[in-house]
């Protein structure tokens, strides 16, 4: 980011208040009395305008106020006496009327004098004289006829005026005539040529001369200057013109500016450089001007005398001239004396301390008299520049003058001397408030008088004595100065003056403040042309001062434009234009300081169109395109992109050519024959690509031969006894040339025979017939023209059309693995018989039928897989065990598959069982459940028999332990004894073969609550104990309802549960539950809550029994996760998919038989043995239970806890294995499944491909 930070500190007023008390004279009260003091007077040179009045001022101040005369050439002027002058009133101002009058009347040494009864002051010595502006005098100039290559000077002289006049040279026209470092302009007015030439020829060259006051212009004949070229002059070495010889001295007075000039002749021109001998010029005060050939130093001083040394050069050679500068001074203070405040017998002194070259003559007067006339004074002693006064008395004020003069020049100075006996007064306003930024000086006032001149002391809130010293300064004239001011230092301070007549004090208070920072600044931006810019400003400042915030662009006032949105600590420019470029400023302002900060913005944009586009070096395959780059719009140009158009081929279509740098104005094209082209030329930079430029002119190259041949040549059979040979033809702008056509060759490879060959135009392949099956051909494809043939075509090669195979694989072996993986083997077939590319063996297999099922059942499906490569094995994944299979394997080309081999079968041994079916509870009681199970959809062998496992689940949801039983095959239902009441129990059933037992099927239910038990025990004939009628309700939520449980000891027969909505006023609803000591409201709204209460109530007895209200409150989200399977919309959903799924199978199956195929995801390789499925058994401890609060069935449990039940999916897939049949082939042996045929559902087995039956909720069996 581009800033300028700047921070200036509001103590610089202060300042500059102690700087004039600490180096002023002092000041005396206007109501005290004093001597005259000189306020205001005219230059000492003083040039007026005779058209205007002559005012010549003088004034000065005093007690009592002066009065006022005036000398004129050293004698008295009796301003009364001429009514052409008048003295303003109160004033020694002079206004001379001239009007009418000669002004030279008037012209003379002017003194002005001040006078009082304390003394006299005296005004410089003022010149006045008038301005003039002579005419030029009549002259005749002769015409000046000179040869090419010398040199000349054409004299001004103008006439003296007053001030010196302004030259310039014109012509007739009043325009000023060209100057160059050939020709310049001296210092004094005269036309240096180095040397002429034939366009310096004119008539009218014309020197005019301009005097300032009276603003006229005086003209000079017109000069007349003819060149000739018929004997110029040869080139030859540098000569000055002025000054001349080989030195020259120059004076100078200290102060002023120094002009030194060279002027040389010679041709070539000559260059011009300066430097001073023994040291070097000074810097910062140096310039140089008309073409290096006037040197100027500002400000001289001592330093700057010596020797300058100016050398003209051109390339015959050097001349050197030496300019010795001396500096005089007129006179100029080093120390000019001061007012002089004493009081009676006190000592004092005044001192005139100057310096000139030569020295000043220092000459003191008093009151106007030359100090040697004026009357004697014992107290007043004259030593040089020093004028000592001792012991003063009352009534020996006087004004002293001191002239320090020499030959260059005057100084003269008034210092009065006032004797008073004043007691102290504080001049400083009182309870004046300082107030200044932390960090910085802090300046206290305690201007003062007295005589004598008063002790100066400070305090700090009224107690603290401030003694002269870091970090204080207490300075000569009283201010207080605290060097680096601080909060601590903010308070009330005092100052007291004293002296022997008496004592005055005056407070003040000082304020330090926070600085003013700006915390964030503005940041560079670089933004495109019509988008938004915005700068932020974030400022701190102290709390007590009121900022304003200015934003500037360029440090001037921003535009008085809309777009501009000023915020408060921010400045956003829309739309922004290129005006809008520049250096913006943010300035934060507070009565004490400000601070600032700046940022570049600059406007980007996409490059202007190259223009100027021109064609040089033309040649038959190459030209340069030469362009002049447009405006870059601040983002430098990348590169420049070339486009070409073919107005013979593709008139209208562009295309890229090349690209070159940014840099670059030029670019060697390489071109095609037959083209005709027209470029253009387009700019990228950072934004984006310009506009194309306009059209180069058209450039034709002439026909010729191809360059290049077709691309992409291949050969290939697309049935048996063909050859197709196929290409990409060359584009118009590649044939190079008129009748472009193709060269078409082939031959059998390794066979010694000649090409064959065959020419066609406007083709992109050709056929050639009658080939035998599946042979390797030699293919070229070359390209010819009416200008000749293309180079020699590169040699590819491909093979004729495929046929079907011949063999089929032999000697098929199977090894079955495990109950559901078994590995193929077969001889592969010879490479001829192939009859075109080997891509491999396909291997189909189909279940016949379970070795526990009767032959003759439905037809199974057939599946294929697909082993890629010269294989000879494979494996078969998938199988369903405790089955017999029927596999066959076919090879395949391009063309197809071959014969199939001789089926073969095999049989796989038994394995697990799948999951029940389904589990469910029938009859729960108070201490039983009865379970109902349905056998697994597949046995995948002999049943053995059950597994069955149940634990409890407490209040707290943790689990019991588990209790194992085994029950026969033939079983499908079993009642549990002795369990709890009112007790929720967990159940996993798993069925099982000689091989293990499968995948378990859990579900979960709640025993009766014992309703008996919680009845108190009554005798026969006893009337039972008077008492509430309703015991303890309990409530608990489930996912189905609220279940709500009480103890009821009264007689009544009906007992309902009543129920409304917290804070409803709708009427009670009502549910009977006779007979039972617990009741589930289903249907409540979740996220509300509902006051329950049980009411039991008989038509014969008016009595009514009720509990206490119980507030219930329904949880927003169900307390168990709802099986998604439950659901009526979802089972009605599977099903018509389901159905879909059947319809698009028939479809597959009768397009399977007009040979579609049908690819599926596999595997490369199978994976381990699915039947290995081991399963977690429970040790018989508690374990964690989830319950409502986080919705997660149990450990171990696929049923959701709702207690539905849910059949484990198998995972065993031919996913696993294959990919479809027509895939392609993997080097490693990897294949690809297929599979074909009709599949119908087998009642036992099931359908892997269907969703699980429907669960069943335990809970609603038995509510």
């Amino acid at each position: 980011m581009d800033r300028n930070r700047k921070w200036v500190p509001g103590f610089g007023p202060a300042l500059l208040i102690l700087l004039s008390h600490m180096t002023s004279a002092l000041e005396v009260p206007l109501d005290l009395p004093q001597p005259p003091t000189i306020t205001q007077q005219s230059p000492k040179d003083y040039i007026f305008d005779p058209r205007e009045n002559i005012v010549i001022h003088c004034e000065a101040k005093g007690k009592p106020h002066p009065s006022f005369s005036w000398t004129r050439n050293g004698t008295h002027f009796d301003v009364e006496k001429d009514s052409k002058v008048l003295m303003k009133p109160g004033s020694g101002t002079l206004v001379i009327d001239i009007s009418g009058e000669k002004a030279e009347a008037y012209e003379g040494t002017y003194q002005c004098t001040a006078h009082n009864e304390h003394g006299t002051a005296v005004s410089n010595r003022i010149v006045i004289r008038q301005s003039r502006s002579p005419l030029w005098s009549k002259e005749r100039n002769e015409a000046i006829v000179v040869q090419m290559g010398v040199s000349l000077v054409l004299q001004c002289r103008p006439p003296a005026g007053l001030p010196p006049p302004v030259i310039f040279w014109m012509d007739n026209n009043f325009q000023k005539l060209p100057l160059d470092q050939r020709v310049s302009q001296a210092l004094n007015g005269d036309l240096y040529f180095s040397n002429v030439l034939p366009e310096d020829s004119r008539q009218d060259y014309i020197c005019y001369a301009r005097f300032p006051h009276t603003q006229t212009i005086q003209q000079k004949q017109p000069i007349s200057v003819t060149v000739l070229d018929n004997s110029p002059e040869g080139e030859h070495r540098p000569r000055f013109m002025m000054p001349l010889g080989a030195s020259s001295t120059k004076m100078v007075l200290r102060g002023e500016t120094l002009e030194l000039e060279c002027i040389a002749a010679g041709l070539p021109t000559p260059d011009i450089s300066w430097q001073k001998d023994g040291g070097e010029l000074p810097s910062g005060r140096t310039t140089f001007q008309h073409f290096q050939k006037t040197l100027k130093i500002s400000d001289v001083n001592e330093d700057d005398a010596g020797n300058y040394r100016c050398t003209a050069t051109n390339k015959l050679g050097t001349a050197e001239h030496i300019i010795k500068v001396n500096v005089k001074a007129a006179p100029f203070w080093v120390s000019a004396p001061r007012n002089l405040i004493l009081a009676p017998n006190e000592t004092g002194s005044l001192t005139c301390r100057v310096s000139g070259e030569p020295k000043p003559k220092i000459t003191w007067f008093v009151n106007g008299v030359l100090i040697e006339n004026a009357p004697e004074d014992r107290a007043r002693k004259v030593d040089d520049d020093t004028v000592i006064l001792s012991n003063v008395q009352s009534g020996s004020s006087a004004v002293y003058q001191c002239n320090a003069s020499n030959e260059f020049g005057y100084l003269m100075a008034n210092a009065f001397v006032n004797v008073l006996a004043e007691a102290p007064r504080v001049l400083t306003p009182p309870n004046r408030v300082y107030q200044v930024i932390a960090n910085n000086p802090a300046l206290l006032h305690c201007a003062s008088f007295g005589s004598p001149i008063p002790t100066i002391t400070w305090f700090k809130d009224s107690q603290t004595s401030i003694k002269d010293g870091d970090p204080y300064v207490i300075h000569v004239n009283g201010t207080l100065e605290i060097h680096v001011a601080q909060p601590l230092n903010s308070g009330k301070y005092t100052c007291i003056a004293t002296n022997n007549l008496g004592i005055k004090e005056n407070h003040v208070f000082l304020e330090v403040k926070e600085p003013t920072r700006i915390l964030k600044q503005p940041e560079y931006r670089v933004v495109q042309r019509g988008m938004s810019a915005a700068f932020e400003c974030k400022v701190k400042h102290d709390p007590s001062l009121i900022p304003t915030m200015t934003w500037l662009k360029d440090n001037g006032e921003l535009p008085d434009d809309e777009r501009f949105l000023v915020d408060t600590d921010s400045l956003t420019i829309k739309d922004v234009t290129d005006r809008d470029e520049g250096t913006y400023t943010c300035v934060m302002n507070t009565t004490l300081d400000q601070d600032s900060a700046s940022a570049m913005l600059t406007v980007v944009e996409k490059p202007d169109p190259p223009t100027d586009l021109e064609l040089t070096d033309q040649t038959e395959r190459s030209v340069r395109l030469t362009w002049i780059p447009g405006d870059e719009h601040n983002s430098p140009t990348q590169q420049f992109l070339i486009q070409y158009e073919d107005l013979l081929h593709e008139p209208g279509v562009w295309i890229n050519l090349t690209e070159v740098a940014g840099t670059s104005t030029t670019a060697q094209l390489n071109l095609s024959p037959y083209v005709y082209y027209s470029f253009r030329v387009m700019a990228l930079n950072s934004v984006g690509l310009s506009e194309p430029s306009q059209s180069s002119s058209q450039y034709r190259t002439n026909p010729a031969a191809p360059d290049d041949n077709p691309t992409d040549v291949r050969g290939e059979g697309t049935e048996p006894g063909n050859l197709v040979i196929s290409w990409t033809p060359l584009t118009g702008f590649q044939s190079n040339g008129p009748g472009l056509e193709y060269k078409v060759q082939w031959r059998q490879k390794d066979v010694d025979e000649d090409w064959s060959s065959k020419t066609v135009a406007n083709a992109s392949r050709f056929v050639v017939s009658g080939t035998p099956t599946y042979v390797l051909y030699e293919i070229k494809v070359q390209a010819l023209n009416d200008y000749g043939n293309g180079p020699d075509a590169e040699v590819v090669t491909g093979y004729s059309g495929e046929d079907l195979p011949l063999s089929a694989p032999d000697s098929v072996q199977i090894m079955v693995h495990n109950s559901t993986l078994a590995e193929v083997h077969w001889e592969p077939v010879s490479l001829p018989s192939v009859r075109g590319k080997l891509q491999g063996y396909k291997v189909y297999y189909r279940r016949e039928h379970g070795l526990h099922e009767t032959a003759g059942g439905a037809e199974q499906q057939e599946h294929v897989l697909t082993f890629s490569g010269n294989r000879s094995e494979g494996r078969l994944p998938g199988l369903e065990p405790y089955s017999i299979y029927n596999v066959s394997i076919r090879v395949l080309n391009n063309k197809g598959e071959g014969p199939p081999s001789p089926s073969k079968r095999f049989d796989t041994p038994e394995g697990v069982p799948g999951p029940p079916s389904f589990l469910k509870v029938v009859k729960p009681g108070l201490d039983s459940l009865t379970l109902e199970w349905g056998p697994p959809m597949k046995n995948n062998g002999r049943l053995a028999g059950y597994i069955l496992k149940y634990q409890p689940v407490n209040k707290t949801n943790e689990l019991g332990p588990v209790k194992v039983m085994t029950l026969p095959a033939n079983e499908t239902t079993f009642t549990l004894d002795s369990l709890n009441s009112s007790m929720l129990y967990k159940f996993y059933l798993s069925a099982k073969t000689i091989k293990g037992p499968g995948p378990t099927i859990t579900g979960e239910a709640f025993t009766v609550m014992d309703t008996i038990r919680s009845q108190p025990t009554v005798e026969t004939g006893k009337v039972p104990p008077v008492g509430p009628a309703f015991g303890t309700v309990n409530t608990s939520v489930s996912e189905e309802g609220a279940v709500i449980s009480w103890d009821y000891f009264g007689h009544h027969k009906n007992v309902y549960v009543e129920y409304m909505v917290e804070n409803s006023k709708d009427d009670w609803k009502k549910e009977l539950v006779n007979g039972s000591h617990w009741h589930m409201i289903k249907g409540l709204k979740p996220g509300s809550s509902y006051r329950v209460r049980v009411v039991a109530r008989d038509p014969a007895d008016p009595t009514v029994h009720s509990t206490d209200e119980v507030l219930v409150a329904v949880p927003a989200v169900p307390s168990r996760q709802v099986d998604i399977a439950t659901q009526g919309w979802f089972i009605g959903l599977m099903c018509a998919i389901a159905l879909l799924i059947l319809v698009l199978l028939i479809v597959c199956f009768i397009k399977r038989n007009k040979g579609g195929k049908y690819p599926v995801k596999e595997k490369e390789d199978a994976h381990q043995d699915p039947e290995i499925q081991p399963m977690k058994e429970d040790d018989g401890t508690f374990g964690e239970y989830s319950d409502t609060e986080d919705h997660k069935p149990l450990k171990g449990s696929r049923t959701p806890s709702n207690g539905t039940v849910r059949r484990d999916e198998s995972d065993d897939s031919l996913v696993d294995y294959g990919e479809g049949g027509d895939g392609q082939f993997n080097e490693d042996g990897s294949f690809i499944g297929q599979y074909s045929g009709k599949k119908e559902k087998d009642t036992h087995e099931g359908n892997e491909s269907s969703e699980a039956p429907s669960p069943v909720n335990a809970m609603n069996s038995f509510v």
